[in-house]
């Protein structure tokens, strides 16, 4: 049996003002920092991980690197679960993407597992990378709990595969910034203990968050 602890990064200024991010690299900003130190908190409250993998986009390492100081390790960057390649949308307000991209745009809300993005990828495509990045860390680590750092969209089409669902599910799967997901490998089927667990974030005002420990 092999666990994977899943994390979404922290947050960034692109979440505050929404922006396509994509691969666009924007690092994690105060209170990221901070949403970093306490989920890091969180995770070896439970579990020690073996390994910190993460996305090479610089907020999935930052938000890796708080887990893997405490265990003395370091963050091992996969491009398997690189964010998805959003094209011409990266770096661009939502309400933008909807004026220039119409249809587009709402085949994206309404049907996202139609769309490939322009100049970029699609959830089938973000599906098979991923998903082979996840298998060759579960062959690494048989019978290990391993920590992996994503992104909303790498973290979602994960957790379709891990729960049965197709990419047609894709809004129906939350993913917060800082999130612990966690799902096990077992006689070669997955079993998800849990979903988009922020718990170690409540009750952490505002001045507190953007503080960092």
């Amino acid at each position: 049996m092999t666990r994977i602890i899943l994390v979404r990064h922290g947050e960034t200024a692109w979440n505050k003002v929404e922006r396509v991010r994509g691969q666009v690299e924007v690092p994690l900003n105060e209170a990221g920092l901070a949403q970093a130190e306490l989920t890091a908190e969180r995770v070896l409250e439970q579990w020690t991980p073996v390994a910190v993998y993460s996305s090479p986009l610089q907020r999935a390492v930052q938000t890796g690197q708080a887990l893997a100081r405490r265990l003395g390790l370091e963050v091992q960057p996969v491009i398997g679960f690189n964010d998805i390649n959003f094209g011409q949308w990266q770096g661009l307000p939502p309400s933008e993407v909807e004026q220039r991209w119409p249809d587009l745009a709402r085949a994206w809300l309404n049907a996202p597992q139609s769309v490939t993005l322009p100049g970029g990828e699609s959830l089938a495509v973000l599906l098979q990378r991923s998903m082979t990045a996840l298998h060759q860390v579960i062959q690494r680590h048989p019978n290990q709990d391993v920590a992996v750092v994503g992104h909303t969209v790498v973290n979602r089409v994960i957790l379709m595969a891990v729960l049965g669902l197709d990419n047609s599910s894709y809004w129906r799967i939350g993913q917060d910034n800082c999130a612990i997901n966690v799902f096990r490998w077992q006689e070669n089927v997955f079993y998800i203990d849990s979903l988009n667990d922020t718990c170690h974030l409540r009750g952490k005002d505002r001045a507190n968050l953007t503080q960092r420990p």
